[in-house]
């Protein structure tokens, strides 16, 4: 299966032009597409609906959008009715599985008094694959601020990620009254398995990855943790310093997999030939 975590600028491209289209025949050809900084009515790419305007060229992926910004944008039309609208910005999942269940977790918020501060989130989506059965994939963009800023982010993402298979799918046990429509189809799976995807704006030597994959030893290497994660790119076979998700910078953007997943990990590079936008979409291959 072929994934990709791709940071999209709301379509801005090198070249100074926003281009969905452009976006999405760069990643077509992937499974699941998990992508960052998508807007919605924003002046700036337009005004248009991008998470609609991404699913139209990309007509075989089921889509879901997590809306971490979300402001009022209405005006009132040429008869002076309202027209309801909002300003969104945040992330996004694309699958051509179906998506069992999705749901939209903010993260800790840092307030600046100067410096520009957004609200950032996590949006999960459930699917079941052929080979390793029900996983849940995030689409995750952290603080571009400082470590102080991200680690409670991460901490948030993992306890996030600890707690999802207690508390059950969407929805879970029986209901008193079976016609009532509670249970409409089979009960959704919230499974242990996950892979984060996405720009966590911090490099392989941070404290916040060691979080995430587990602290350095000098003699031992990594020290991956049994129920963690650890990043798909050195587990197909790369060094943690090596790559740049950003031009003449370093890697930020990753492919976390949860360790029961690591020995599935087939390979990982960095599409360094795409053009639509300030990052390089990160593509993992897996055997799911």
């Amino acid at each position: 299966m072929r994934l990709v975590a791709y940071n999209i600028q709301f379509g801005l491209g090198h070249d100074g032009r926003y281009d969905l289209a452009r976006i999405a025949a760069e990643v077509r050809d992937a499974d699941i597409i998990a992508l960052q900084e998508v807007d919605r009515h924003w002046q700036r790419s337009g005004c248009v609906d991008s998470p609609a305007v991404l699913a139209s060229h990309l007509p075989q992926h089921h889509w879901v959008y997590g809306a971490n910004l979300d402001m009022d944008a209405s005006y009132r039309d040429a008869a002076h009715r309202l027209v309801n609208r909002r300003r969104q910005f945040g992330t996004m999942i694309l699958s051509r599985l179906p998506i069992v269940s999705s749901r939209n977790h903010l993260l800790p918020k840092y307030g600046t008094l100067t410096q520009h501060s957004i609200q950032q989130g996590a949006l999960e989506a459930v699917i079941v694959t052929e080979r390793a059965g029900p996983v849940r994939i995030y689409s995750t963009h952290l603080s571009h601020l400082s470590a102080a800023t991200r680690l409670p982010q991460v901490d948030a993402l993992l306890a996030i990620h600890e707690r999802a298979p207690s508390e059950g799918g969407a929805w879970c046990g029986g209901h008193p009254e079976p016609d009532a429509g509670w249970t409409e189809g089979e009960m959704p799976p919230m499974p242990a398995q996950a892979i984060l995807l996405g720009d966590f704006n911090f490099e392989w030597n941070a404290l916040e990855y060691d979080r995430i994959v587990g602290p350095a030893s000098a003699r031992y290497g990594r020290l991956n943790n049994l129920t963690g994660f650890v990043d798909a790119w050195v587990a197909a076979g790369h060094r943690e310093d090596e790559g740049a998700t950003i031009p003449e910078r370093k890697r930020i953007d990753y492919c976390f997999v949860s360790s029961t997943l690591a020995q599935r990990v087939r390979s990982s590079w960095i599409d360094a030939d795409a053009t639509g936008s300030d990052h390089y979409p990160l593509r993992t291959e897996i055997d799911l």
